[in-house]
């Protein structure tokens, strides 16, 4: 039996990402992941080999942001592995009922100026709030890069212009409690607050409801950002696909002696008498040993829940154990996916239509309350397919490799519930899902499409749906949560998710948590997975690796003070 020094569990990009960073830093590394293929929601896949030869489709993520704000792509190398990202210009495309149009630019001049057509007010503002919201990422984006309680690595990640920007936004009392305010209310609140029509209000609100919330839920205003992201640092995607991170990934861990197991199912944490763990067993009796730790890029619900003995959690943690059964909050806000082969790019006539339109993504998001009804009702256990809100990618347009010549692919994310209301024990996984009625609801949001697009369902060649609980089993996420929580302010930061074991860390001895459902949380940006490494290598390399931060620190001190203009 081959031993490690580190098994991580499961091959997604957070789980990649973590092993990079201590392969660099000489341990042994094993990857264990239950599909055929690593990368868990960040892949590519022709999944319809039959019907559609040579469409290549992105199974779950699509557009990548929050990668940009930190340094994982320039560490890790990624590409010198074959990693080449497309920024999009325009990010952003919404057509409203009335024939106007949002259209989002990378520039926030350029935006104003298509929102100046419609609204001068709307326009000015729009400016003021984005301007707000860069400042709030540029402040807060050092503590995305560092474990949530590790202040030093924090600081060390502060250079001039990050503390410009935080004193730009707490100077003063007043200041301070006012921003407070703003990060406790809704997007709602915000956005009406800010504008007066639904032309800018309804586009924003869908991308701040992409957190898994209804946009009048308090405490997510944050979600704010999320179009700011597409101004600065931009929206991209990796040319061939969001599985292209994947794959540089997959070859810089290999190239520096990491080893992937696919078709691994971890079935077992193996916890010695000493409470440490020391391996884990997968799905036919296989057992691999860990001589230093084993780092679960799975929720810590399954974690605990499943993958431990019972009695064993129960008895090394007992709290906690029944804390991750009824403290983390999954408000049942889940995904149908669509993904179509197409013979040709929807056509938005009505709008004078512009291939531009379809660079970036489209949302269809009618007014903010139909955007509140997409979410509200889900949690409930409704579908909200009566007047379908969605958020629409044409890929091919900005990367015509994913496609044969001509031909596009289409990929639609439509917010359903996981379990649906009076549906229990029936369907998929007892959750009321059926072959029938996810082929239903998927009609229902074609058609919506087709009102602004008409020529799309005839352009149809082949078509894929998945339901939330088919998805939820595919990513091997809890409940059909690809964030593996919600993403609301009390389950953020150093609340991730749970206080007790938010610096990646568990009461069992030797095993960490990364991943969506750690620190700073879901999407693409490999930070759950770099910082996760970073706490391991402080842990196993106390003395080294703080000097490692302390010089960091200095230098970006150093750095800012060259910076700073002197008198003579």
């Amino acid at each position: 039996m081959q031993d490690y020094d580190v098994i991580i569990i499961g091959a997604g990009h957070n789980g990649l990402v973590c092993a990079g960073y201590l392969l660099k830093a000489g341990y042994r590394v094993l990857l264990l992941e239950k599909r055929s293929i690593p990368g868990g929601a960040a892949t590519t896949e022709e999944s319809l080999p039959d019907e559609a030869p040579g469409f290549y489709f992105n199974l779950c993520a699509i557009d990548h942001e929050f990668i940009h704000l930190g340094p994982v792509v320039n560490e890790l190398e990624l590409e010198k592995y074959g990693l080449e990202y497309l920024f999009c210009d325009p990010v952003l495309f919404c057509p409203q009922p009335d024939g106007k149009y949002f259209l989002g630019h990378r520039s926030i001049e350029k935006t104003c100026a298509e929102i100046a057509r419609y609204n001068q007010r709307d326009a000015e503002k729009y400016g003021e709030y984005m301007a707000f919201w860069d400042q709030l990422v540029q402040a807060i984006t050092p503590v995305f890069n560092a474990p949530p309680k590790s202040v030093i690595d924090i600081l060390g990640n502060y250079g001039l212009h990050n503390m410009q920007d935080l004193l730009g936004l707490v100077g003063g009392v007043d200041k301070a409690l006012d921003l407070i305010r703003t990060m406790l209310t809704s997007p709602k609140d915000s956005l009406n607050e800010w504008f007066d029509t639904e032309l800018v209000k309804a586009p924003l609100a869908r991308l701040a409801s992409e957190l898994g919330a209804p946009p009048s839920q308090k405490t997510i205003a944050i979600g704010g950002m999320m179009m700011g992201l597409r101004h600065n640092p931009g929206m991209a995607r990796p040319r061939g696909g969001t599985g292209a991170l994947t794959r540089a990934l997959v070859n810089m861990v290999q190239d520096h002696g990491g080893t992937i197991l696919c078709d691994q199912h971890v079935e077992r944490l193996l916890i010695n008498n000493q409470g440490h763990v020391d391996g884990v067993r997968v799905a036919g009796g296989q057992e691999y040993r860990a001589s230093k730790a084993v780092i679960s890029n799975i929720d810590a619900q399954r974690l605990f829940l499943e993958l431990l003995d019972p009695e064993d959690a129960r008895a090394i943690a007992p709290k906690l154990y029944e804390r991750l059964e009824r403290r983390i909050v999954n408000n049942n806000d889940a995904i149908l996916k669509i993904d179509c082969a197409l013979s040709e790019a929807p056509r938005f006539e009505a709008y004078g239509h512009r291939d531009e339109f379809l660079i970036g993504s489209v949302v269809i998001a009618d007014s903010l309350m139909q955007v509140e009804d997409a979410h509200s009702l889900p949690e409930m256990g409704r579908i909200p397919d009566a007047d379908p809100s969605m958020y629409v990618v044409v890929p091919t347009m900005r990367d015509p490799s994913m496609a044969p010549e001509g031909k596009h692919t289409l990929w639609i994310e439509f917010f359903a519930p996981y379990q649906i209301r009076d549906a229990e024990g029936t369907g998929h996984q007892g959750t009321g899902w059926t072959d029938e009625l996810k082929n239903q609801v998927a009609d229902r949001v074609m058609d919506k499409l087709a009102q602004y697009a008409p020529n799309v369902k005839d352009a149809v060649i082949a078509r894929r749906v998945e339901s939330p609980p088919e998805l939820s089993d595919r990513l091997g996420v809890y409940k059909g949560n690809h964030y593996h929580i919600d993403m609301t302010l009390d389950q953020m930061v150093f609340f991730r998710p749970l206080p007790e074991i938010a610096n990646y860390k568990t009461p069992i001895e030797g095993l960490y948590l990364t991943g969506a459902g750690t620190h700073p949380g879901g999407s693409i940006s490999g930070l759950p997975g770099r910082n996760c490494a970073r706490v391991f290598l402080n842990t196993q390399q106390p003395i080294t690796q703080n000097l490692k931060e302390a010089g960091n620190w200095l230098k970006t001190r150093f750095e800012a003070i060259a910076k700073i203009p002197h008198s003579h």
